[in-house]
């Protein structure tokens, strides 16, 4: 088991399956299907049923129950692509054997180093063989890491039939980076009582509540006149964007907050002096204060509005998804077996709030609720990612460990 998560690990970060959130088209990318194509095979060859890939690039496949014992149909999901910000293939992964703590040097050339002094959580796998990146591209654990170990637990399963355990379903999605891993996901194919995404994060993180989500994009436009004649005339639209921006609490961002607090992410900006746009994203756990928040930005745009002219703002403003915890709260058992397969193993529940989303989020709200277990990264989305190889294995035995005791019920 140990050598299959590894080696299922590194063959799937080797494949780019990075999303485009420009894109219009599901996937966002067609490479995301090299690999489903393969993780299709792997699946058929492990003697999975049901096994099936449509146009969409979503994939599932079903592990029939062999106990005559009345067990629920339990779901484990992961996606396959990578996040946008960096080249997703990953050529030449580092395997530092035996960590002995102190700086891990990724790249000589780049002057690129994991320090415990940026990263201290490094003195938890002191001993531990870690895999990172070369620094040149992110690592990709976020989520092929719950990709190999979800597989590695089927395979388990399906090599010693001598376990018991119910029907079990697996399932595969894209894009879930750019906030569309669920939006084709079909529910009722998929055909669980309740699922797991095992989708990045420490050992023994426990997820079921994250953040309401909204994203919004205000577009500005100016007028643009030449500078030797632009008294009193021009309108410069970089300036007046800014000028929104300044709008927001400056404590309520990202770099200022943790926990529960809620913020204003300001993601991209773009302009010229004729026009700019800024793309937000905001977020909250408390339903009320989401709405607040959403509230201040479009108070902010009708200020910038009445200052100068209807026509020179614009705003979009979309909900993107809400906390799963409403609709996990009424099947909580989902969440106390997790807790009790991990203390069961030895490893220490973290029961935090994610401070982001998965697609677990939404399926929750489609009908499937669906907390998020840990897959074993850290530092996601960059250079600095990494996986301990011993995470991968303890991901792969809570998978075990939920289905041994749903099982024994």
């Amino acid at each position: 088991m140990k050598e299959k998560v590894l080696e299922r690990f590194l063959r799937y970060i080797a494949i780019d399956t990075q999303s485009d959130e420009n894109s219009e088209t599901t996937p966002s990318t067609e490479k995301q299907f090299n690999l489903a194509r393969v993780l299709k095979k792997e699946l058929e060859d492990l003697g999975m049923t049901d096994v099936s890939l449509d146009d969409k690039c979503y994939l599932m496949a079903t592990l029939p129950s062999n106990t005559t014992k009345k067990v629920p149909t339990i779901g484990f999901i992961a996606h396959m692509d990578t996040s946008p910000d960096m080249p997703g293939a990953v050529p030449n992964p580092l395997i530092i054997k035996d960590y002995q703590g102190g700086d891990i040097v990724i790249n000589k050339e780049l002057k690129l180093s994991l320090t415990p002094g940026e990263f201290p959580e490094l003195a938890d796998y002191i001993g531990q063989t870690l895999i990172t990146t070369d620094g040149t591209t992110l690592l990709g654990a976020d989520d092929k890491a719950g990709i190999a170990e979800i597989i590695t637990a089927m395979e388990y399963l399906i090599n010693n039939p001598q376990i018991e355990h119910g029907t079990i379903k697996v399932g595969f999605t894209p894009d879930e980076e750019i906030g569309r891993g669920v939006d084709h996901f079909d529910v009722k194919k998929f055909a669980a009582d309740f699922a797991y995404t095992l989708d990045g994060g420490g050992v023994g993180e426990l997820e079921y509540e994250n953040f309401n989500a909204a994203g919004a994009k205000i577009f500005v436009q100016g007028r643009n006149i030449h500078p030797g004649y632009a008294k009193d005339k021009m309108q410069n639209a970089m300036l007046m964007a800014i000028e929104l921006s300044a709008l927001l609490p400056a404590h309520e961002r990202p770099e200022h907050t943790a926990n529960y607090e809620g913020f204003y992410h300001l993601v991209k900006m773009e302009g010229t002096v004729e026009n700019a746009m800024l793309q937000y994203i905001i977020r909250d756990h408390d339903k009320k204060k989401f709405e607040k928040r959403k509230q201040t930005i479009t108070e902010a745009v009708m200020f910038m509005k009445k200052k100068y002219g209807d026509d020179v703002f614009r705003l979009e403003l979309k909900d993107q998804y809400f906390n799963m915890k409403e609709m996990v709260l009424p099947v909580f058992h989902v969440v106390e077996t997790a807790k009790m397969a991990m203390e069961e193993l030895g490893i220490e529940p973290h029961v935090i709030p994610i401070r982001g989303g998965t697609d677990g989020a939404r399926l929750s709200f489609m009908g499937l609720p669906c907390p998020n277990i840990f897959a074993g990264g850290h530092n996601f989305h960059g250079k600095f990612e990494y996986v301990p190889f011993e995470s991968l294995e303890k991901a792969v035995k809570v998978i075990l460990k939920i289905v041994d005791i749903y099982t024994s019920k």
